[in-house]
Formats: structure tokens, sequence, C-alpha cells
């Protein structure tokens, strides 16, 4: 039995990996760090509630490195997987620094304490598809990096770190780059979950762009069940994508949402500007991790919409006055 820390798991992909982990891998502890307080349960969805195995800490990554590591000392994880991050690319043009200071300086620090630890059996850090840069097929592992924000800059840099660990010191480590991920209990900044709720509400959000970029949209239990392989399964040093075989533009993931609920694109959306430094699309060759694990999707996207409108109806009270806007914190 495996003890599993999950930093960044006040997130909603931390929080469906913990899910995961507690129904499919038998663990001994699940422990969730993140750097602010506990959501409420439309975010969290009762994660760990009535289950001793599980806990959180709220510790912050680059602030707290000492506290964390006191928290990671006495709890000996075998596994640490790592979603922290400081995400939103249009924000990272002007605040680059401190996206440096989380994506990048603040795991270095970490894998360097973690290296004179003897409790560690794997670490894994997520990564991301935005740093292939935007692509006219599916990008593999090995493809060359053309990261377009800071944000993907940062993300680039942590993953150059690691396999430089790795591949000097064997750093028992994977990375993880998953397409973009959506899930019940997902913020409301993010196109699904404010689709959702702002076609339950009446409202029009703001198409970016007409919707007109492609991305590829992955469940986050699929990406949890990756997480897990990876973990069983995948030779350390590797990297792995993991998406959906398709991309998808936005247009049509809204007016997919849409339909869910009975409306039109025109009931829920009208074009706004595009994003600063969007790229055209995002799309991941994930025959690796299909090849070296066994993994394949399981969830599509019209089912994962259907379960977004499900959680968006079951917990509109609370939704329809929660904040649509990033939040941005450092």
């Amino acid at each position: 039995m495996k003890t599993y820390a999950i930093i960044g798991g006040n997130g909603v992909f931390g929080i469906h990996t913990a899910l995961y982990l507690l129904a499919n891998a038998d663990p001994k502890k699940v422990i969730c760090i993140g750097r602010n307080p506990e959501k409420p349960e439309p975010f969290t969805l009762n994660l760990g509630k009535g289950d001793d195995r599980y806990s959180y800490h709220q510790i912050h990554m680059v602030f707290e490195h000492d506290r964390m590591m006191e928290l990671l000392d006495a709890e000996k994880p075998d596994i640490i997987i790592n979603y922290a991050a400081i995400a939103e690319p249009a924000l990272s043009f002007k605040h680059s620094a401190r996206y440096y200071d989380s994506n990048v300086t603040a795991v270095a620090r970490l894998c360097e304490d973690l290296m004179a630890r003897d409790y560690l059996e794997r670490f894994i850090q997520i990564g991301t598809s935005e740093l292939y840069g935007s692509t006219d097929r599916a990008s593999r592992e090995d493809d060359p990096l053309k990261p377009t924000t800071p944000y993907a800059v940062s993300k680039a840099a942590a993953d150059m770190h690691l396999d430089s660990l790795f591949n000097v010191l064997k750093f028992p480590m994977n990375i993880v780059r998953p397409s973009n991920a959506y899930a019940p209990g997902q913020l409301l900044y993010r196109i699904i979950p404010k689709t959702v709720v702002f076609g339950l509400t009446g409202r029009k959000l703001p198409l970016q762009g007409g919707g007109k970029a492609r991305k590829s949209y992955l469940h986050a239990r699929d990406l949890a069940h990756a997480l897990h392989l990876v973990i069983e399964k995948a030779p350390f040093g590797t990297t792995y994508n993991v998406g959906p075989p398709e991309p998808t533009s936005i247009r049509d993931l809204v007016i997919m949402t849409a339909q869910a609920m009975d409306k039109t694109l025109e009931d829920v959306a009208e074009e706004a500007p595009d994003r600063l430094g969007q790229d055209s699309q995002y799309w991941l060759d994930s025959s690796a991790i299909a090849r070296d694990t066994g993994w394949k999707m399981e969830i599509g996207l019209e089912e994962g919409i259907a379960e977004m409108v499900e959680w968006g109806r079951t917990y509109l009270d609370f939704l329809k006055d929660y904040t649509a806007d990033y939040d941005w914190r450092a």
C-alpha cells in the first residue's frame, strides 16, 4: 500500500486524481497540498468525506517550502504528483517572474530536497500541451518545444530541468503532458463550466476570437487513470502526452455544451476579441502512453459534457453567484 502526495491538490484535477486513487489504488494515504483553503463542496465534490485515508494541508509551495518538506518528511509519500503551477497564459506576460517562481524555481527546489530523501519511489510532474506551441498535426513527445507565452516557457523549463535530473542523477521521475482537461468541480473561468453556468442562468459568455482556436479536451478521470498507469507501469525518465485522438474548436465545444442544455450557440455566447497569445491549435499524439501502459481515453466529450451539465444543475444555487473571472494569486 502506497502513500500518495498531490501538490496542487486543491485544484479540480488534483481533486479528481485523489478521488480516483482512493477508489482504485488501495492507498495507505492520499495527502493533498494546496496554497488555498479547501474549496466548498461544489468544487471538492465531498473528497475525503468520512475517509480517514485522506487529508488536506494548506501550504504554499513557493513561500512555505520548509513547511511542505516537514509534512513530506513526516508522511514519507512513496509517490508525489505535482500539479502546482500558476496557469492562465495571457496573464503570464504581465507577471512572468511570478510564473517562473512557481513553475520552475519551486519545482527545482523541491526536487533538489527530494533527492536527499530515501522514501520517494516516483515523482510525477504535470506538464502542458502548450509548450509545443500551435501545431498542424498531433505533437509527439520528441517534437521541438515552441512555447509562445511565459507560462508555456516556464512549464518547458521545468520539464527540461527534470530531464537533466534523470539523465545525470537518475532522479525517479516522469512527466505527463495532458491536453486541456475538464471535469465537474472546475472553476467557472474555464470554458465548459462557464458555458454550463451561463447557459443555465441566461447569461452570455464572451467567445474569444469567435472560438476558432482548436484544443483537445480530456476528462480529469481519464487523466487520473493515465497517472495511475504511469505510476504502476512506466519506466523512469519517460515523458508522455495524454489527450484525445482529435482536437475540437472552442466554438464547436460551446455548441455541444449548449445543445446538452437544449440551447443554441446564440443563447449562450457572443463573440469577443481573442485572448492574448492564443495559439491556434493544441493536439497531442498519445500513442506512447498507450504502447507502454495500455492507456486509452474512456470518457467521450459528449458523455463528459452531459456530466458537466448535471453538475451545474446540482449546484446551480451556489454556482450562479460564484465568480467566473480568474482569481490571480502568486
